[in-house]
């Protein structure tokens, strides 16, 4: 986050609690759960989400203010509309680990486009399907800092003997996260 981010935030309502999402006119940067709320994955009617998910953003570049609303619809998306996700890009990051060609930033783009919804895989799969088969525990550093969970999806990264493993958010959080997609995953197979 170099000095030349003017840094803006949004904050949303979400069934996990209220989320903190903090970026400047480049893009998103963070993306942090502020509290812990949890409401059943399957537990969300269309009408009751309206209220929840209304945000307040801070005065700013209307730049900063797109990027920051591109990236709340589609955590929006995901908790209540993930018919929607295919509509709609990824929004546009710009913490610093994206600025850069690293081994943290391959990860994090395998997982996006290796791991669907509802699916998992384990360190060290993922970490095979960047070329380095031995980084695992690598893995699950980057996993740790990954700066923006859910959308760059860590918590479908699990161990190999089927344990779910740790989550910054909290296990918990990683639970009912895969509970979710686990849900709408069979939903659509319906």
């Amino acid at each position: 986050m170099g000095s030349a981010c003017r840094m803006k935030y949004k904050f949303l309502g979400s069934p996990l609690g209220k989320i903190e999402i903090s970026g400047c006119e480049a893009g998103v940067h963070r993306i942090k759960l502020l509290e812990k709320r949890f409401q059943r994955p399957d537990s969300s009617s269309p009408d009751s989400h309206e209220a929840s998910f209304a945000g307040e953003c801070l005065e700013g570049p209307r730049e900063v203010v797109t990027a920051l609303d591109k990236c709340a619809a589609w955590l929006e998306a995901y908790f209540y509309a993930p018919e929607r996700l295919g509509d709609l890009p990824l929004p546009a990051f710009h913490h610093p680990l994206f600025q850069q060609d690293s081994f943290r930033r391959q990860v994090l783009w395998k997982l996006v486009t290796a791991v669907k919804l509802g699916d998992t895989i384990s360190y060290q799969q993922l970490a095979a399907l960047v070329g380095k088969s031995r980084a695992a525990r690598a893995v699950g550093g980057v996993m740790r800092d990954n700066p923006v969970p859910i959308i760059i999806p860590c918590h479908r990264v699990i161990y190999s003997n089927g344990r779910i493993g740790n989550y910054t958010g909290g296990v918990g959080v990683k639970e009912w996260l895969l509970d979710h997609e686990k849900h709408l995953k069979r939903k659509w197979a319906n």
